[in-house]
């Protein structure tokens, strides 16, 4: 009997490949974020699953899937998906946060130096320092304040 492996683009040695070959070249792109990062059909799917339409230039940038749709009422929008999660974002969606609230979470993960919050497209970002002191850009959920990309 023979056995046959198939592999996916979401098999761990091949995302590890990805972001050996991103960090190569230069692009800027985290390994921690191609090895939890779905895939732009994944993203479709997510979205289609949650009754968007018309999907269309899906494309991963500042830690976060971008996609423009339709959304089930007939509205064009922006949505941003969390790359571990699937958790889909409506550019529209309303913050349970206050920047208070964000900046206080922010402390909490680690981060110093907060500065530049603001909710836009339906998540709150900001910039900061990590735990190592490098500055980062974060995108925040905006119903508990967890960090959802990094950048």
């Amino acid at each position: 009997m023979q056995t046959i492996l198939h592999t996916t683009p979401t098999t761990p040695w091949l995302k590890a490949g990805a972001a050996s070959l991103a960090f190569t070249l230069g692009l800027g792109v985290s390994a921690a974020a191609l090895a939890q990062s779905m895939t732009a059909p994944q993203v479709q799917a997510k979205l289609t699953e949650q009754g968007y339409t018309k999907i269309h230039d899906v494309e991963f940038k500042d830690g976060m899937w971008h996609a423009d749709a339709k959304s089930a009422d007939g509205n064009d929008v922006d949505v941003r998906i969390d790359p571990a999660t699937g958790k889909v974002y409506p550019e529209d969606e309303v913050s349970k946060l206050s920047e208070a609230d964000v900046r206080a979470s922010l402390s909490t993960q680690g981060y110093t130096d907060v500065h530049d919050v603001d909710f836009d497209d339906g998540v709150w970002k900001a910039k900061a320092k990590n735990a190592a002191g490098n500055k980062v850009e974060l995108r925040l959920d905006p119903s508990n304040g967890q960090v959802i990309g990094k950048d």
